[in-house]
């Protein structure tokens, strides 16, 4: 089984406009993951239907039992983020430590599980997907992008389909790491700016520490050509291949109004991704 991640050092650079058209070329051979949990959006252009919930716990939360508790006010004095009150905790600002159940001598707080969020299976027009919904302010993203990798993988052998793609998170978080873990290829999504220049380095970084096969797609490169070149240099510099070089055009943008990838679309982008496409096949 092969995993594709589809990664970008900094948002907005086109990343899951892309791997909407990979799933459209990979229709019906590939189970698509969606682990950007704290902003999903695959799923507004796969338009999936869900048919199974799961739910995600992440980490536990205090609770101060009223009836054992003596007001001591130990577990006021050692809470450094100033989530008790009235010997009651909010859990928006339990950071879950668990030092206030260490210094409570009537044992009186308890580490509780909670709901933090779920993620799904679901069918959509080009096969199935795995995706989550974080609750907004929950922590443990990267718990829940590992929760979606293992369920894909479950999938993916359920269905006898030797092929998972990977919307990851922007950045180089916990997030990113989680959904780079194990991975065959990473795809880097860039765009010739110096914020795009600056953030593809810190994931090629990030991908070459954990020893990630990864591949480069520089996109709407014409609008830039002298930062597409600088990236190009970089690239060669670090043995790491361009697999793509997509250009800027409309056609992007009526496809997602669409709610179309756009591949589905057509077009000069449809073209440029379709030929990467055929690269990374190769490439695996």
């Amino acid at each position: 089984m092969k995993q594709i991640a589809i990664v970008s050092g900094k948002g907005g650079t086109g990343k899951t406009s892309i791997i909407a058209s990979l799933a459209a070329l990979a229709s019906g051979r590939a189970v698509y993951a969606d682990c950007d949990v704290d902003a999903p959006d695959l799923h507004l252009i796969l338009q999936p239907h869900i048919r199974e919930r799961r739910e995600f716990f992440g980490i536990k939360r205090a609770l101060i039992d009223s009836e054992k508790c003596t007001q001591c006010g130990s577990c006021l004095d050692a809470c450094r983020f100033g989530a008790i009150a009235d010997f009651q905790v909010n859990p928006t600002l339990c950071e879950g430590c668990g030092v206030c159940k260490l210094v409570c001598p009537s044992e009186a707080v308890e580490m509780s599980e909670s709901l933090a969020g779920y993620a799904y299976i679901s069918d959509t027009r080009f096969g199935p997907l795995v995706h989550a919904e974080l609750f907004p302010g929950e922590e443990a993203s990267g718990k829940l992008v590992a929760m979606v990798r293992e369920m894909a993988r479950d999938l993916a052998a359920s269905c006898k389909l030797d092929l998972i793609l990977i919307d990851g998170s922007p950045g180089i978080g916990c997030p990113v790491i989680a959904s780079l873990t194990g991975v065959d290829l990473a795809l880097v999504v860039t765009e010739p700016t110096i914020t795009g220049e600056h953030d593809l380095e810190r994931i090629l970084d990030v991908a070459g520490h954990f020893g990630i096969n990864t591949a480069v797609c520089i996109n709407k490169y014409d609008l830039n050509p002298a930062g597409s070149r600088r990236i190009e240099a970089l690239c060669q510099e670090r043995a790491v291949m361009v697999a793509g070089r997509l250009p800027f055009h409309p056609s992007v943008v009526e496809a997602m109004v669409l709610g179309r990838s756009v591949v589905e679309s057509g077009g000069p982008v449809a073209d440029a991704i379709s030929e990467m496409w055929g690269v990374l096949e190769k490439r695996l």
